[in-house]
């Protein structure tokens, strides 16, 4: 039976490493379209006190850290580009390296993440978030 050669292994691991880890840690693409202001995000009834929800299509999280208090910041993660991919316990969260962000300022509760998440402009008019 013949042994591969060291060269063939090599070049397989090689595919291997950069085909299985195409997507994870990848930063993510802008959306197909930059969402413009006015654009309806949700209701206020849709974002949990002390928790928010993610709109991955529009690259935007909004939060609730407070009763009646929304803030909204970018979902991408400032570490390596990757979309956040969940809200809980106080934090937004990126799963691609652990990074945590805080839900009342976007600030940097758990590294690697080198910056804080970047605000984005919301109005609250009566029970609807918009893009401002």
């Amino acid at each position: 039976m013949d042994e591969p050669k060291r060269r063939t292994v090599l070049a397989a691991a090689a595919f291997a490493a950069v085909t299985g880890c195409s997507t994870y840690g990848e930063p993510k693409s802008a959306p197909a379209s930059t969402p413009q202001a006015g654009t309806e995000l949700a209701k206020t009834s849709q974002i949990p006190v002390g928790g928010g929800v993610l709109f991955g299509d529009k690259q935007v999280v909004v939060t609730q850290p407070t009763a009646g208090t929304f803030k909204a910041f970018t979902s991408v993660c400032t570490h390596e580009g990757c979309q956040v991919a969940s809200v809980a316990n106080g934090t937004i969260n990126c799963d691609c390296h652990g990074s945590k962000f805080s839900i009342k300022d976007g600030s940097v509760v758990h590294d690697p993440a080198p910056q804080p998440l970047a605000a984005k402009q919301i109005k609250v008019a009566g029970d609807s978030i918009t893009l401002a």
